[in-house]
């Protein structure tokens, strides 16, 4: 049985190109996803009718939700930035670490952004412990799915944003806990890779996908290696399918389509017992 997850990032509204004026009810009607990721930026200064404008976007496309904020999702001037951080993401949200739990979706968000970092963000060891947690408590064989905003790959492109701070142990942290899908946004590339590809086999390595959602809203146009687009990943018990969509020409283009393996059989394995 195939699932679908739809996955948005930055859609930085209140910006002069911002989200709300795409069409994203296509992609809904079309793909019936399970779950809409968005994962941070939603506002681009953080204010409270930014923020209300979002969340009108994405409530209205119909199925649930998990959303996670960004560092543009927190007030922008002082104090407000240390004193409300959160204030109006929660207003919304009401938490900034949302899980979502179905029959074939485990999803659970953290919370990466830190208010005396303009760019860079991190996790603290208690958010990762929480995380696994929730990870490790699942019972049969929902896709289990990590959410944050800060990226932990980077696209070969240009980009002085850094990742998510100690990437390696983030990484790994939720590769142990059971994550087979981490995703996230930030850069405004979309970036795909999956572990096998970059860890040394030993045997018995589980499948796990790191994807990097491009951005949904483009608030500086003129800045070359900035894509609008947004992710659909497509699920069975032995495939992940990544759809990379991008924003041309008034309409929404499959750039790319990537497949994996779930579990620890590899690709070609898997395939043949599908079509055997």
């Amino acid at each position: 049985m195939l699932t679908r997850v739809l996955h948005v990032s930055d859609l930085h509204v209140g910006a002069r190109a911002a989200a709300a004026e795409w069409a994203l009810a296509p992609v809904v009607e079309r793909y019936r996803p399970e779950l809409v990721i968005a994962s941070g930026d939603l506002a681009h200064r953080g204010t409270a009718a930014q923020h209300t404008a979002a969340a009108e976007l994405l409530r209205s496309l119909g199925p649930p939700l998990l959303v996670v904020p960004g560092n543009h999702d927190i007030p922008y001037t002082f104090p407000g930035r240390f004193t409300r951080t959160f204030a109006e993401f929660e207003r919304q949200w009401q938490t900034t670490e949302p899980v979502f739990h179905s029959e074939r979706v485990l999803a659970v968000g953290l919370n990466s952004v830190r208010a005396w970092r303009h760019q860079s963000g991190g996790l603290r060891a208690t958010q990762l412990e929480r995380a696994a947690g929730v990870l490790r408590a699942a019972d049969g064989n929902p896709l289990r799915i990590a959410v944050l905003h800060h990226h932990l790959i980077g696209a070969p492109w240009r980009s002085r944003k850094k990742p998510v701070a100690h990437r390696n142990h983030v990484l790994a942290s939720l590769v142990d806990a059971g994550a087979e899908l981490i995703v996230a946004g930030h850069i405004h590339q979309s970036a795909v890779a999956e572990r096998r590809e970059f860890e040394i086999a030993t045997g018995g390595e589980r499948g796990v996908t790191v994807a990097i959602a491009p951005g949904l809203g483009q608030p500086r146009p003129h800045r070359r290696g900035e894509a609008r687009g947004l992710h659909v990943y497509e699920f069975d018990d032995e495939h992940l399918a990544v759809h990379t969509y991008t924003w041309r020409e008034q309409q929404w283009e499959l750039t790319a389509r990537r497949e994996f393996a779930r579990g620890t059989r590899p690709l070609d394995a898997s395939s043949r017992a599908r079509t055997a």
